[in-house]
Order: structure tokens, then sequence, then C-alpha cells
């Protein structure tokens, strides 16, 4: 983490704090929440589709925060370990709002890894 950034104790509450940050488009607060090696994950895709804080960056200064009306809601929460799952709603991407479940592996005190899946409907 940066100097900026205070140690968060629990997984749980860094993943709140991403959260909040994403919510707030602060894209330094977002990001030195997230490891120099980050690995974001999109399954059925089995190689990351972001890797490294630099691209992770990136793409959220250019496909994510540049939306005005972005925002995450989370719908449920579920923290096993290290690993904090959300269930969000997602809005200001797409015409409608989507959802997604989240899993979030944190280690040192960062998030290393990030598994997004979209919820299809029934």
């Amino acid at each position: 983490m940066s100097d900026l950034t205070p140690k968060i104790s629990t997984p749980v509450a860094l993943v709140q704090a991403q959260l909040e940050a994403y919510n707030r488009h602060d894209l330094a607060s977002f990001v030195s929440l997230f490891s120099e090696d980050v690995c974001i994950y999109r399954p059925p895709a089995t190689e990351p589709v972001i890797q490294g804080k630099a691209a992770f960056r990136d793409f959220y200064q250019n496909e994510r925060f540049n939306l005005p009306h972005l925002h995450a809601e989370i719908l449920s929460r579920m923290v096993v370990g290290n690993k904090v799952v959300d269930h969000e709603r997602i809005s200001g991407i797409k015409d409608d709002p989507f959802e997604v479940m989240a899993v979030f592996e944190v280690s040192d005190g960062l998030i290393h890894t990030m598994w997004s899946f979209v919820v299809s409907p029934r």
C-alpha cells in the first residue's frame, strides 16, 4: 500500500474500502488497495483479463471511472478466511443495471486476485 493509504486490518474492511473508493471514482485510493501483481479474471475465461497494477489502473481510469453514473451496490456479502464474496448490482456501465458475483482474495493487506462472474438472469 502507498504511504497515503492506512493499513487495513481485515479482508472485509479492505474490500469495503475498495467498494467505497470505486463508488467515489477515486482512482488513486482504489488502486492502492490492490497488489502490484493483481490478476483479474472473468470466468469462464481461465486467463486473467487484467494482469498487473499498471494495466489495472489504466482499465479503471479509461473504462470505468470515466462513466459518471458508475455505482456498485452490495446485495449480499460472505467472508470465508481471506476471501470476500460480494453479490453486487452494477449501474452506469450498460443501459440497465446488472448483477455480478465478485470474489476477492486478500493477502498481505492487499487484494491480489479478483474473479468477476456476471450473474445471468433466469
